[in-house]
């Protein structure tokens, strides 16, 4: 799974370093798979070799420049990991490794694919409901997640593993505007905005907008994780 590279504490001095949540970790490993941890500098598809399976993880906004339009006020990038990000994912769909993409990652492979982003959804939905405004409160901070259901459409690979609708956690001020190649099949029924996006002509290419890492429900991961094994063992 990818990683930040950011400015992380380890004891009284900053360091740039290479950094996850770790619930991502805890998400795969509670799935019965074991997490490799690959940072976004000198990126090299050769990553891949010792791989069953990649996940794109969340963070930072993709450089609207992928797509050719100028960044809003908003939106904030890390090129490097987009670099470094679209050269994994792409050889990944190349060679028909299973791909999972999560909030960001879904929004990469969108891009990936030919599409495009919407850069700040307030401004084009109206409304805060898919990132909530972090308020004054007992400690600091307001809610992390907010929380919103979206509805699968059925036959899809999305909806074979988690049913008709289920309420999901959302933090992301960007959304999918055009998912490009990719088969949009999860929306969030209160705006339409696409939540879930597939390639049915993979063995698994699967990217959700939400955090399921921050959740109890992790089956999302464990279909990953299950398509990753079967592939290892079909090439021993």
């Amino acid at each position: 799974m990818t990683t930040y590279a950011e400015d992380a504490r380890f004891g009284v001095n900053d360091t740039f370093s290479a950094v996850l949540p770790l619930s991502y970790v805890h998400a795969v490993h509670e799935s019965g798979g074991r997490a490799v941890l690959i940072t976004p500098d000198a990126p090299d598809t050769d990553v891949l070799d010792g791989l069953d399976g990649i996940m794109f993880t969340g963070g930072s906004d993709v450089d609207p420049a992928l797509y050719g339009e100028p960044p809003h006020p908003a939106t904030k990038v890390k090129p490097q990991r987009d670099t470094a990000e679209l050269l994994l994912l792409r050889a990944a769909v190349e060679a028909d490794l299973p791909v999972l993409g999560v909030c960001r990652g879904m929004q990469l492979m969108a891009v990936a694919y030919g599409g495009r982003l919407h850069q700040h959804l307030p401004e084009v939905l109206g409304h805060e409901g898919h990132r909530p405004e972090r308020r004054a409160s007992a400690n600091g901070r307001g809610p992390k997640f907010a929380h919103h259901p979206v509805r699968l459409r059925p036959g899809s690979r999305a909806h074979a593993i988690l049913g008709d609708e289920l309420v999901v956690n959302s933090y992301h001020h960007q959304g999918v505007r055009d998912p490009g190649g990719l088969t949009p099949v999860g929306w969030c029924p209160g705006d339409d905005l696409v939540e879930v996006v597939e390639d049915p002509s993979r063995t698994f290419v699967l990217g959700v907008q939400w955090h399921p890492e921050d959740t109890d429900d992790f089956r999302v991961f464990e279909a990953f994780v299950e398509t990753a094994n079967a592939r290892k063992m079909a090439l021993r």
